[in-house]
């Protein structure tokens, strides 16, 4: 049945994106009961032609208030006002203004680069547990199992990093952690000693450097440049430094600015770790997220056999945040000591999740599901780049990442700082380029993690990003 036309009393001149104000009617008659609990609400289309605005606007706005509880949402049916308001409603004040802190919480984000766990193949997923709960191995097993990881998932996993990545990964070196996290720990208690130091890229991953600090290890930042880590700047501190014995790279998507090391670098970076004998922590957190072209093979596909390299990635990239599942190979003796020490803290992982994604690699589940976020998520960058480029051309910089999960925009001669204080005060959370430094002076930048936001979040963050520019 259709709904009536809503007739909304728009401030259009108020302060703020088109979509606030629309929100903002909305609530209004909400609370002086025009629209009583239980309405339904016009669809998208349909609001977006009577107010002659563009349809993009009038989904965020229903997404606005749905977040907030005064709309909710039934799949197949419609929008409707929330039947579970209160009698003595008062004014709401996400919607007024987009610049006042103490009245408005963010409820937009751009993440680190997190994936949208609404796109996990939860059916499969589902199926291959519940097979893993009712398998004899599990149901009449009696002790606690391998510390490195369930031989099954070892074993496929093993075969999929060969195939995809060129990785040759034994399955009697493969080591299953609770997430990359983990890994990262276990890599730097393997290869530095308590008061040695772990190079890592400058602007970088924060988590990282917490988790080698965890291990004992001192961070030192090497400077990033267009090509990725600066491998010169690596040689000079390591020749004046003797305490750098680990050097920790990002080289596929750099952690936070996205560019690719090429392969010169990569040759000069492999010939340095060798010539020096320091061990080199590969972290290929999202291999799979390539849009243009193949992607690159990892540092550890070139490097010989016996270079002490630990290579680390992570499932929870692919599939979920809340699905803990990373790895690590390396060779000996690197590798025994990571696993004591795993065995040391963490006696054996979760042997159900672990035996259900290696059915998922198995079955090819996860190589379809990988296909699937890969379309999805380059058209989302594809829309964040045009929406950038409508809203803010002349004010940013940023190139449109050939692969991973976010973008690093660049501000012209405004703070990134006062910008993403701005945006926050509008309801959008940012992570500014001060996020990623240990000493250098910050980029005046932003990391913009874009997949886990539909196509309307993404149009309707850049809306609330246009209008919190400082300049």
């Amino acid at each position: 049945m259709a709904s009536d036309p809503l007739a909304l009393d728009i401030e259009k001149d108020a302060p703020g994106p088109l979509f606030l104000a629309i929100a903002g009617a909305i609530t209004r008659d909400i609370m002086r009961g025009r629209l009583k609990p239980g309405t339904r609400l016009p669809g998208t289309r349909a609001l977006a032609g009577e107010l002659d605005v563009h349809r993009n606007t009038v989904d965020a706005a229903y997404q606005e208030l749905t977040t907030q509880g005064w709309l909710h949402a039934e799949p197949a049916r419609g929008t409707f006002v929330a039947e579970d308001l209160p009698d003595n409603m008062v004014e709401p004040v996400a919607v007024s203004t987009p610049f006042e802190p103490a009245m408005v919480r963010p409820h937009l984000a751009f993440s680190d680069g997190a994936p949208d766990p609404n796109l996990v193949p939860d059916k499969a997923l589902a199926r291959a547990f519940r097979r893993a709960l009712l398998s004899p191995a599990f149901r009449t097993g009696t002790d606690y199992g391998d510390a490195r990881g369930t031989p099954v998932l070892r074993h496929a996993l093993s075969s999929y990093l060969t195939s995809d990545r060129g990785v040759v990964a034994d399955p009697a070196r493969l080591l299953i952690t609770r997430g990359s996290q983990m890994a990262l720990f276990l890599a730097a208690k393997a290869a530095v000693k308590p008061g040695q130091a772990i190079a890592v890229e400058e602007p970088g991953y924060p988590l990282a450097w917490e988790a080698f600090r965890a291990a004992g290890a001192t961070v030192r930042g090497i400077p990033v440049d267009a090509g990725g880590l600066s491998v010169t700047a690596l040689e000079e501190a390591i020749a004046t430094d003797s305490r750098i014995a680990a050097i920790y790279v990002t080289p596929h998507h750099q952690y936070p600015t996205t560019v690719t090391m090429g392969a010169a670098r990569r040759l000069q970076l492999l010939e340095l770790v060798e010539r020096y004998g320091i061990t080199l922590i590969e972290d290929d957190y999202d291999h799979e997220y390539r849009f243009e072209g193949r992607p690159v093979l990892p540092l550890a596909t070139r490097a010989p056999a016996d270079l002490p390299l630990i290579y680390v990635g992570s499932l929870s990239k692919l599939l979920s945040p809340g699905i803990r599942l990373g790895y690590a190979t390396a060779p000996e003796p690197l590798f025994t000591r990571m696993a004591t020490a795993r065995a040391a803290i963490d006696r054996q992982g979760d042997a159900p999740l672990e035996a259900a994604l290696a059915d998922l690699i198995r079955d090819g589940d996860l190589g379809r599901h990988a296909r699937k976020a890969r379309r999805i998520y380059r058209a989302r960058r594809d829309v964040l780049a045009s929406a950038l480029s409508a809203h803010l051309d002349g004010r940013i910089d940023f190139d449109s990442p050939a692969g991973g999960l976010a973008l690093w925009l660049r501000s012209k001669n405004v703070s990134a700082e006062t910008w993403a204080e701005r945006a926050e005060a509008a309801g959008l959370a940012l992570l500014p380029g001060t996020r990623f430094t240990l000493e250098r002076p910050a980029q005046q930048a932003l990391r913009l993690g874009y997949a886990a936001l539909n196509e309307a979040q993404i149009v309707r963050a850049v809306e609330i990003l246009a209008q919190s520019w400082p300049g």
